[in-house]
């Protein structure tokens, strides 16, 4: 794969080849097509990761794609790891623009974990506005009259299932590199996730500085 560094703006000029997956893509890039032909285009895909978990960032991306087809793009939740981090090169590779913004755990604290989400969407999106024509975001916030919001919007287009691949893959990063400044919690395996190890982990230690206190069974 051949690459350019990214120029001012968050645009990324990369030739990549298909691995030629079967998959259920095809649908989501007609998704897409047809909503472009509506609305006009290009389109931003916008989603968020971390909202529901205990400790952590919420990270949310935000992605206009270019010319062909990701392979086996669909809602990160959908994907094993493996497959995710490879399209999440992919993405990489064949975007036009790209955002991507965190709110680390103090900031969701202090303003709430609605508030978080709707303002990294809306910044996300913010960021690749001179190169979208139309916008979609998963979920059912209300992020301005340009932004239009559609329940499970990750499953059903590519735009936005590659925004919630990059998001995931970003937060799963930045868990990782926090369960070495944090062990015990097991954020390596739950990303920060209310599992029953996390949830023993607070009863015996406590939280420390990255979890968000404000939620019920963490302090």
């Amino acid at each position: 794969m051949s690459r350019r560094p990214p120029e001012p703006g968050g645009v990324l000029k990369v030739r990549t080849k298909g691995r030629g997956r079967r998959s259920k893509s095809g649908a989501l890039f007609s998704f897409d097509a047809a909503w472009v032909v509506e609305r006009g285009g290009p389109l931003a895909g916008a989603d968020e990761a971390g909202r529901g978990a205990l400790a952590g960032p919420l990270v949310a991306a935000a992605v206009v794609l270019g010319g062909g087809e990701i392979d086996g793009i669909n809602d990160s939740k959908a994907l094993a790891e493996r497959l995710r981090e490879e399209l999440f090169g992919e993405v990489l590779g064949l975007a036009r623009a790209l955002s991507v913004v965190s709110f680390p755990a103090w900031w969701i604290d202090r303003h709430g974990v609605g508030a978080a989400n709707r303002e990294a969407l809306r910044r996300a999106l913010e960021g690749v506005r001179p190169y979208s024509g139309c916008a979609l975001a998963d979920g059912t916030l209300r992020l301005g009259p340009e932004v239009e919001c559609l329940p499970r919007a990750d499953g059903k287009s590519a735009a936005v299932a590659a925004a919630s691949v990059v998001a995931k893959v970003l937060r799963d990063g930045a868990m990782r590199s926090l369960a070495r400044e944090h062990p015990g919690y097991g954020f390596e395996r739950n990303r920060g996730y209310g599992t029953q190890e996390h949830r023993r982990s607070l009863e015996l230690a406590g939280p420390c500085r990255v979890h968000r206190l404000s939620y019920t069974g963490v302090a």
